[in-house]
């Protein structure tokens, strides 16, 4: 995604680092004047929303090396500012409440449109709980599935490696700004995230973290997410706020049992009392997940068919013309297999056939049903 003008982005980051202003009055001043360089400029607009008066003099006057920082970022690859006033932020997020205004991105933007499932949990799990999250994390992500956590201790991180480990698409979202890692100790597991998948914040470059911003963590990684899965959770767990705050997005929710004698269950089972689905294998969420992912794919061709003239028709011609693409199409059949089964025949990586067996199907080319992919006939 190309840089905005510099103009453009200097009036947003001036705006996401005014203090007091929030998502919520940020996005009434742009609903206000038409487009951020404009809510920049008029005062009197300011006052219509109830800016905060730290905030006005922010505007008034910021902080020119800051904000020389934040673009100093941003000009760097792979390193995105995604606002909600772009055709590219994400469709899933932008529908629920208290969405944010804007997102900062390392590593790949487009990967925010894909089809995610949230795998969340204890910070402190049982070792049945970690093989857990790594057994459901690699069969989801081998499905189709972006696995997306937030990068914590315990359950995110086994979520955010099996991922990894399968070759696959992960994506985290973090209390911090994206260019700081917490716990530090997550430094390496980050950086492999950033070159593999995406790190995604609200907060600006060099945001240290604060208590009071993983809890607001929690409603993007359900937002972008078509479902969390909670494996580990006590009573008191962010996991849980994670995934009640899924549930008032009208997004699914999953569980794992466990033994009554677990405190680490017992969070599980008040899900599970409340609604949320039962499972015992990653199968059954993929399955609950079908309808809900294609309604993303079209989503996702309506997106690709803004983006320039007959988009469908040059992903045929590319994907015809490139030779792994020929490879996969000679790996397919009209029988449907896995894609651990089409990454041996072609020697192709999971996470590449992902990408490209998603837009086969957009092409038209390929059935996808319960993770098996097919020559759709004709």
């Amino acid at each position: 995604m190309p840089l905005p003008p510099e103009s453009h982005a200097r009036a947003w980051l001036t705006l996401l680092r005014a203090p007091g202003l929030g998502a919520t009055r940020l996005r009434a001043l742009l609903a206000d004047c038409g487009d951020v360089e404009r809510a920049l400029a008029s005062p009197a607009a300011w006052q219509r929303i109830g800016m905060p008066a730290a905030a006005q003099s922010w505007c008034r006057a910021p902080d020119v090396a800051r904000l020389q920082a934040d673009l100093e970022w941003l000009a760097q690859p792979a390193h995105h500012l995604l606002t909600c006033d772009s055709a590219d932020f994400p469709a899933l997020l932008a529908s629920t409440p208290q969405a944010p205004a804007a997102l900062f991105v390392a590593g790949d933007v487009d990967l925010l449109w894909r089809a995610q499932i949230a795998v969340v949990g204890s910070r402190n799990p049982t070792e049945g709980g970690l093989d857990n999250a790594r057994d459901f994390a690699a069969t989801l992500a081998r499905s189709g599935l972006a696995i997306t956590s937030g990068l914590a201790d315990g359950i995110d991180a086994a979520a955010h490696r099996a991922a990894l480990e399968a070759q696959a698409v992960t994506i985290a979202v973090v209390g911090t700004g994206p260019d700081l890692v917490y716990p530090a100790k997550h430094r390496a597991l980050a950086a492999q995230i950033e070159r593999h998948g995406a790190i995604v914040s609200e907060y600006p470059p060099g945001t240290e973290a604060r208590r009071e911003h993983f809890p607001r963590r929690n409603r993007l990684i359900a937002g972008l997410s078509l479902g969390t899965l909670v494996i580990e959770a006590a009573l008191q767990s962010g996991a849980l706020i994670t995934a009640r705050l899924a549930a008032e997005a009208g997004r699914e929710v999953f569980a794992l049992p466990g033994s009554i004698h677990n405190p680490l269950a017992k969070g599980c089972h008040r899900l599970i009392r409340d609604g949320a689905a039962l499972v015992e294998t990653a199968q059954e969420i993929v399955e609950a997940l079908a309808s809900q992912a294609a309604q993303l794919a079209t989503a996702l061709r309506g997106r690709l068919a803004t983006a320039g003239p007959e988009p469908e028709s040059m992903l045929k011609a590319e994907s015809r013309e490139d030779p792994e693409y020929r490879r996969l199409w000679q790996s397919l059949d009209h029988d449907p297999v896995g894609i651990d089964v089409l990454a041996q025949r072609s020697g192709l990586t999971v996470g590449v056939l992902s990408s490209m067996l998603l837009l086969m199907e957009l092409d038209g080319r390929v059935a996808a049903a319960h993770g098996r992919y097919a020559r759709r006939r004709s």
